[in-house]
């Protein structure tokens, strides 16, 4: 414990336990008269936590309680979040997050994360030296361009690298003070923000071209001087911008893009698990994506890596992916064609999305569009009747931009859909059976993928990284789980999954060469040493 006393300690937040300090260390730390005579436990700590946030009546006034007690009582926080982690997830990241971006400047209590604009130019790396941690081993970095399906929110998009540190905390255990949020704030075309006169952000409209990607590429060479151990999650960036800068980078520096390979992987996972359901195997599949955008591309991309080891060439792989756009099939025939597109634009007659679900007739329906209501209840019904159990995953967020409702899925399907979603749904029960739909998180891989790293002390993050994250995870979803329809494990044994993922990182590090620090042959026990425990 650092050289705290008295009030110092008590308003701490990394160090303080408020009236959980004992008689002892009232004494040793002059806390005596400072709190009231009552010593209590955690436990009973988190049963006034819940009691306070429950009766909060709306879900953003609960995320605004929970953010306050981050900046009062860290450890509080995250064995609170730990415990009751269905609970509190939903409040600290997906769908309330979305919510609270919208309304960050309005809500803004207290500064957390840091901040770079244009105007510090030139001076990043020495800006940096600001940060009150030396030993900081993830960044989550956004430039609120792309905010879940909200689109461009500026520097209110801080709000999401806050969440995902959050999430590294509680579900891999990384400790907060090796955690950064990072918001490059380079403008925003969002006229209303701009115009909102309590906006924090960079008042103009976003920089481009050079200016912007200089901007990025100073940024990453001012993160390699100043924090050298330290993997980077680029977050919420637009499509172009998401693959630009994954392709520039991954090569130099141990980054990595959630929103492509993070949902990638947690999308492969489930459609490995659903094949438990289905009696399918994956190597006979054929599966389609509404969509074309970075996480419906990046998970192609790592398909197409599945495939291949299951013993497909590169083209056979990509012939068992599909697009479908605005316009309907994506064929080779089209025109303006994004790039990495190109590859499952396949010789095909031009058609309606419904029309290529009835010819071609995919396995698995994925949905990536941030556009509400797109998975319809005649393309629902389409599935079904191409599928005794057709596997539906409906990845956008926040929930108010799913393709479809989980009670949907089912009432199209009369019961027969295998349903997953980027947001949670609760429980439906259809006839006799209650299904229990899982949310395909991406908290469910990240956190593994950064505490992997951060034990390996990979150079680079690689595909094999995600794909063997991908087949642990889906390794890890119980019988019982599959019997309610769930494809991915409960959000409780968030922890096992993440440190599960974390000795496979670990394993691939070693395989491939980028393992910079010499393993234990226990990877296990090992990595379950670096993870930080919340309690006093």
């Amino acid at each position: 414990m650092k050289n705290l006393y008295g009030k110092a300690l008590l308003t701490d937040p990394a160090l303080t336990k408020s009236t959980a300090f004992t008689r002892e260390e009232r004494e040793h730390y002059s806390l005596r008269g400072l709190l009231p005579y009552d010593v209590t436990s955690i436990d009973q700590q988190i049963e006034r936590v819940l009691g306070s946030m429950r009766c909060k009546s709306s879900a953003i006034e609960k995320y605004i309680f929970l953010n306050a007690l981050l900046e009062r009582n860290q450890r509080l926080f995250y064995r609170t979040m730990i415990d009751h982690i269905e609970e509190v997830m939903p409040l600290v990241y997906t769908p309330t997050v979305g919510e609270a971006c919208k309304e960050f400047a309005h809500i803004f209590r207290k500064p957390q994360g840091f901040y770079i604009t244009p105007e510090d130019r030139g001076e990043i790396a020495t800006i940096l030296k600001n940060w009150p941690e030396e030993d900081v081993r993830v960044i989550v970095v956004t430039d609120g361009e792309r905010i879940l399906g909200l689109g461009d929110l500026g520097a209110n998009g801080m709000g999401i690298p806050i969440g995902k540190v959050a999430l590294y905390v509680a579900c891999a255990g990384i400790n907060p003070a090796q955690c950064m949020p990072i918001m490059l704030d380079v403008g925003t075309n969002n006229v209303s923000l701009r115009e909102d006169p309590l906006y924090l952000g960079y008042p103009y409209s976003r920089i481009t071209g050079e200016a912007y990607h200089s901007l990025v590429d100073e940024f990453v060479k001012a993160v390699q001087f100043r924090f050298p151990h330290a993997l980077i999650q680029f977050e919420d960036f637009s499509t172009p911008h998401a693959f630009e800068f994954l392709d520039r980078y991954s090569r130099q520096v141990r980054c990595f893009n959630d929103d492509i390979q993070g949902t990638a992987a947690v999308t492969l996972a489930g459609i490995y698990s659903s094949c438990r359901i289905t009696g399918k195997k994956f190597a006979d599949l054929n599966i389609m994506f509404l969509g074309t955008g970075s996480a419906a591309c990046g998970a192609a991309e790592l398909m197409v890596d599945a495939f291949c080891a299951a013993g497909f060439s590169k083209s056979q792989a990509q012939k068992r992916l599909w697009f479908i756009d605005r316009k309907g099939l994506v064929v080779s025939k089209n025109e303006n064609i994004r790039p990495r597109i190109k590859p499952f634009a396949h010789e095909y007659p031009a058609c309606s999305f419904v029309d290529a679900i009835r010819n071609i007739r995919p396995d698995v329906l994925i949905g990536a569009t941030g556009v509400a209501g797109t998975f319809n209840e005649a393309v629902v019904r389409e599935m079904a009747a191409v599928n005794e159990h057709p596997v539906i995953i409906a990845l956008s967020n926040p929930t108010s931009h799913t393709e479809c409702t989980a009670e949907q899925a089912y009432q199209w399907s009369d019961g027969r859909a295998v349903f997953a979603s980027g947001s949670p749904f609760d429980a439906v029960q259809y006839g006799n059976k209650l299904f229990k739909p899982a949310q395909g998180n991406n908290a469910y891989i990240f956190p593994g993928i950064g505490l992997g790293v951060y034990a390996s002390a990979a150079r680079l993050i690689t595909q094999s990284m995600f794909l063997s994250a991908a087949e642990v995870l889906a390794n890890i979803v119980t019988e019982q789980e599959i019997d309610m329809g769930a494809i991915y494990p409960a959000l409780t044994r968030v922890r096992k999954a993440s440190q599960a993922i974390a000795v496979s990182v670990c394993q691939v590090a070693i395989r491939e060469g980028l393992a910079s620090t010499k393993l234990p042959d226990d990877l296990n026990s090992y990595v379950s040493s670096l993870m930080y425990d919340p309690s006093y």
